[in-house]
């Protein structure tokens, strides 16, 4: 899976998060441009997601700075015009402060203030843990990165609501290290909001999440959404296309919640 981040000259591709394949993602440069389309999706696709980009508040969160509390750490998520800037604060069980860094620059952590040595096993892990909960908390603005191919699969009802149901892959080049997941996101059809999403991961194990929107926090003009993280055994990167009957259904089994606590929004 992913987060508007590292197309930059990172060696090492991001995805994951914490060894949670709950929260695994791919990476990206954060971007103000549509991406493509596949051939043959409807040709307003791609106005539906810029629609539900501004109903998220699309404009502040690729200009603001993001604060917010995840489990027991502190995020901080700096975009400006193409400018990012990644951090995860944690105290470890020894008093020790940690400050993990990717930005346009690269990854970097420091221990108590003091810079300490990044080696490959590091990286990968700083980037995947910072990226994956970063991606998953500004969704949808990551689906206008360049990395993204947008797949119209037409409307849906989910739970006696409209739904534009669309499928989104990802080029090798920018997508990150996990660039063969496929995501499935339910747009609603008069809302704008994207209330539901699916993805299926390939990266270090195999297997599928479904994310319904639970709460909302409207914060500074943005709107960040709190999650329910259900799954169904047995369901491949092509039927996961499923998950919009098996929900309506009431099939699925709830993995865990999703919450971001303490969000704050400083727009620039």
């Amino acid at each position: 899976m992913r987060a508007a981040l590292l197309a930059v000259a990172i060696a090492a591709g991001t995805a994951g998060c914490g060894g949670d394949p709950a929260l695994d993602t791919p990476s990206d440069t954060p971007s103000d441009t549509a991406s493509d389309t596949a051939p043959g999706a409807h040709a307003d696709v791609q106005s539906v997601i810029d629609r539900s980009i501004d109903r998220h508040g699309g404009d502040v969160i690729n200009r603001a700075r993001i604060e917010f509390d995840f489990r027991d750490y502190h995020f901080v998520l700096d975009r400006n015009d193409g400018m990012f800037s990644y951090e995860r604060t944690y105290t470890d069980s020894t008093g020790r402060r940690h400050e993990e860094i990717i930005n346009n620059d690269g990854i970097f952590k420091n221990i108590d203030g003091e810079s300490v040595r990044v080696d490959s096993l590091l990286h990968k892990k700083i980037g995947d843990d910072v990226n994956s909960v970063a991606y998953f908390t500004l969704l949808p603005i990551p689906l206008n990165d360049d990395a993204v191919i947008k797949e119209d699969l037409g409307s849906v009802d989910m739970n006696g609501e409209p739904y534009r149901k669309i499928g989104i892959t990802f080029r090798p080049e920018g997508g990150g290290r996990d660039y063969q997941d496929r995501f499935l996101v339910w747009i609603h059809e008069n809302a704008h909001t994207m209330d539901y999403f699916a993805y299926y991961y390939f990266t270090d194990e195999t297997g599928s999440r479904f994310r319904v929107a639970d709460s909302v926090h409207s914060v500074g003009g943005a709107r960040l959404t709190d999650y329910l993280n259900l799954t169904y055994d047995g369901l491949t990167a092509r039927t996961i296309d499923r998950y919009d009957e098996l929900w309506n259904a009431d099939s699925l089994r709830l993995v865990s919640e999703v919450r971001i606590e303490n969000v704050t929004v400083y727009p620039y």
